[in-house]
């Protein structure tokens, strides 16, 4: 299904080369919305010709160290003269708001925000890229990438009650789709789409599917995509956006790398740790829970929400819980409100929270020291998570508000029925469009000036730093070093780790090692100016207490296969893993356009 979208946006309908450019549909801009829209106004930008191009504002709560609300209010009439729409602070959590109001199926959206893959439960493929490539896709509306491979997840079966889609997202990291992903990558050097298909997908509303699609960035994917059938339909429909819709199926025969199959009967309520373990929710019965966070941007549907309003109607909070509700979007929690199920949270004692990117990330709302935190949304990869944690489903979570402590969900014994409305808010108050003339006063142009890139000249004599963890100077920012960094990383959650924060680190950063890079961060970090290099066991050993590395200049890497990288009586096998176009961004710093860096 990946394939049929880009074939149908690209003048190669084969994806016969190793990089093809495709034109872009969608745009979504979340993590560094400012300097995505520089390097776009370096390319040319004056309006944008993308069907959806939009900044979401994440940060809901102030702080005097983080000024990047006001940088975005005070640039709001420039994003919007270039056709930009605004989601305003409040609308809630990108992802989830996306997905109702904006997403389609068959559609290509870049973004640089890898918690927007759960889109793909409508069936839209969402992909990360770096500022350069979100830049050329607003100004030109096309962006240069890898095709990619196809791992195809077969549904069956029905789930049994108690059971949602959480626990079936848990079962599918449990059944090894992570190592597959993997396999696939090293056998062909391509971003891999997760594809959910078979008899039971049409059996999950759009917000299942969603939860499921969520989980691609987990498993090192590019991405994730349902089928677009009549569920889809009539979920557009109720958003009063029927004409979005498109039927998207794989075609009988489509060749795929590798197929797991799961019958949605056989899954049990499972939980997931801070360390990516995922057990069944009896080996933590008993564990007493201070914390409870509700919602949140993945993991958690609008009937989840429902669910777990039903289940702790007339009980009370425990009182060493803290009981904290942070719903996904503004239109489901005015459903909420509208149907009485917000009041019967608040009854309980649940606290409402806003939609904060920090939310996800332990930075706000950190659970007391000590104490479990039971949450329903994956976990930013990085050092601020809150730990010790469980992710687990909403009914789950009821139970540990319920009882204080951790146990089945099925120990309810009544198993809850869910109605949702049909009839949905769809007044979006809170997004900003450019009203005629509004924005095109220059006066009240914000400054939005693009990063300088940091092009490498020659070979690089860099510090080595293992893990992320001293990156930072302690209050998230990253850490300067004049003479650059190269990350040795050990796990995919570190790689995570840098590629979400891979604006900021860029220009003190210059090369990331890992045995395992997925080939879409390849891409970014190429596109910021940092080399992304594989290192297989034993050289991983013969990095070990390094405190320099010598990188040869570009010239002297081996396009494909290792080079070897003399450290002291060590020889260290690395791989380049860029391809093409992806060096050259490497070597420039950037992936603006050559002609744009010329003029600059």
């Amino acid at each position: 299904m990946a394939q049929k979208i880009l074939a149908g946006r690209c003048a190669d309908p084969m994806l016969t080369g190793s990089q093809v450019s495709v034109k872009v549909d969608q745009i979504v801009l979340s993590k560094a919305p400012l300097r995505a829209i520089a390097e776009a106004r370096e390319a040319g930008l004056k309006k944008t010709s993308a069907e959806v191009a939009i900044v979401y504002d994440t940060q809901c709560v102030g702080s005097p160290s983080r000024p990047g609300v006001e940088d975005i209010h005070l640039a709001t009439p420039e994003i919007l003269s270039h056709g930009i729409v605004l989601a305003r602070p409040g609308v809630g959590f990108p992802a989830p708001v996306h997905l109702e109001r904006f997403a389609s199926p068959a559609r290509l959206c870049v973004t640089d925000d890898p918690r927007l893959a759960g889109v793909g439960g409508i069936g839209m493929l969402t992909i990360v890229v770096s500022p350069g490539m979100l830049g050329q896709a607003l100004a030109q509306g096309s962006i240069v990438l890898r095709p990619p491979r196809s791992v195809q997840v077969l549904l069956s079966g029905r789930t049994r009650p108690f059971v949602c889609a959480r626990d079936i997202a848990h079962e599918l990291i449990r059944r090894g789709l992570g190592e597959a992903v993997s396999r696939i990558e090293a056998a062909y050097a391509a971003p891999v789409v997760i594809e959910f298909a078979g008899p039971s997908a049409r059996l999950l509303s759009v917000g299942e599917r969603a939860v499921l699609a969520g989980i691609a960035p987990q498993l090192g994917a590019a991405g994730a995509i349902f089928v677009s059938d009549e569920r889809t339909e009539v979920f557009l429909r109720d958003q009063r956006r029927s004409k979005a819709h498109r039927a998207l199926v794989p075609d009988a025969g489509a060749p795929c790398d590798e197929v797991l199959n799961i019958d949605l009967g056989a899954v049990d309520p499972l939980y997931m740790d801070e360390t990516g373990q995922v057990k069944t929710v009896r080996d933590i019965a008993g564990k007493p829970v201070s914390q409870v966070l509700l919602g949140g941007d993945s993991g958690c549907t609008l009937r989840d929400l429902f669910a777990a309003a039903a289940l702790l109607k007339s009980k009370r909070v425990p009182p060493r819980v803290e009981f904290l509700v942070a719903v996904p979007s503004r239109q489901m929690l005015e459903v909420l409100s509208g149907s009485g199920a917000l009041t019967d949270l608040i009854a309980t004692g649940a606290r409402l929270i806003e939609p904060d990117a920090r939310v996800m990330t332990g930075e706000l709302y950190p659970p007391a020291s000590g104490g479990l935190s039971a949450r329903t949304q994956d976990l930013e990869p990085g050092s601020t998570a809150p730990k010790p944690v469980a992710i687990a489903s909403a009914e789950a979570l009821a139970y540990a508000v319920a009882t204080g402590e951790m146990g089945d969900p099925r120990s309810f014994k009544r198993p809850v029925r869910v109605t949702i409305p049909r009839a949905l808010p769809t007044d979006d108050v809170l997004v900003v469009r450019d009203r005629k003339g509004a924005a095109a006063d220059a006066s009240k142009k914000a400054a939005i000036t693009p990063a300088q890139p940091t092009p490498w000249k020659g070979g690089q004599t860099l510090d080595v730093v293992e893990g992320t963890a001293h990156l930072t100077n302690g209050k998230g920012a990253a850490e300067p070093n004049p003479n650059g960094v190269a990350v040795v990383c050990s796990t995919l959650d570190e790689v995570r780790e840098l590629a979400a924060r891979a604006s900021e680190i860029a220009p003190n950063v210059r090369a990331i090692v890992a045995p395992f890079i997925p080939s879409s961060s390849v891409a970014l970090f190429s596109g910021l100016g940092i080399a992304a290099l594989r290192v297989d066991a034993a050289g991983a050993k013969g990095l070990k207490g390094q405190r320099t590395i010598a990188l040869p200049e570009a010239s002297k890497w081996a396009e494909k296969g290792p080079t070897v990288i003399t450290l002291g009586t060590q020889k260290v096998p690395l791989t380049w893993l860029a391809l093409g176009s992806e060096r050259t961004w490497t070597n420039a710093g950037t992936a603006r356009p050559q002609a744009s860096r010329s003029k600059s």
